[in-house]
């Protein structure tokens, strides 16, 4: 099982990244959390979680290992499966999301697209004594932000929240209601549509 790797992105994009490491390239794929994170290019370390299937092997990566830890606890969770759990952990910081499990805070968990109360009420269930358990958050590594010249990368911020289950209309709406001046930083894009259709 591969646990860790450390190489050069070749690739980066919303979904996935594309690591070279030693020649051979590895497709990760990502949370929004770990791309806001991640630089353009250079050599980075993802803690990895291999997931595998009958018909598949797929790679998911982490910055920091609480980050795959829980994701890991929410592959524990009836009816989670990989896709949702990076749709959870894209939408809501890891420490975040060990503080609304720990207080079954069911309104904070339902607002991720994907999760309706009956699933926010059992991943609160089933997962805040493990949390508790959990060893505390380590560094944060600094993040290196990619600029957005003139809304060239409005695009790939639309994809991304449709992608995380919001509706193009809706996405679009929010995106056309935020002030974007030239040179904002691609994160602080999505983090703004983020924050208002979390509402």
């Amino acid at each position: 099982m591969i646990a860790l790797l450390t190489g050069t992105i070749a690739y980066k994009s919303l979904e996935h990244v594309i690591l070279d490491v030693g020649g051979v390239g590895y497709r990760v794929v990502v949370p929004l959390s770990t791309f806001y994170e991640l630089p353009d290019t250079g050599t980075t370390t993802l803690h990895i979680h291999t997931h595998v299937k009958e018909d598949m092997l797929a790679l998911y990566g982490f910055l920091t290992s609480r980050e795959k830890e829980m994701f890991i606890l929410l592959l524990g969770v009836s009816g989670v499966g990989p896709k949702l759990a990076v749709n959870i952990l894209s939408n809501i910081p890891a420490a975040d999301l060990s503080d609304a499990l720990m207080n079954q805070d069911v309104k904070r968990l339902s607002a991720i697209p994907g999760i309706g109360k009956k699933t926010a009420e059992r991943l609160s269930l089933e997962l805040k004594d493990k949390i508790a358990r959990m060893s505390p958050e380590g560094s944060r590594p600094t993040p290196q932000r990619v600029h957005i010249s003139d809304g060239a990368c409005l695009d790939d911020v639309l994809s991304a929240l449709i992608n995380l289950g919001y509706k193009e209309n809706q996405a679009r709406k929010v995106l056309e209601s935020l002030e974007i001046p030239p040179g904002t930083h691609l994160e602080d894009v999505l983090k703004g549509a983020l924050k208002i259709l979390m509402k």
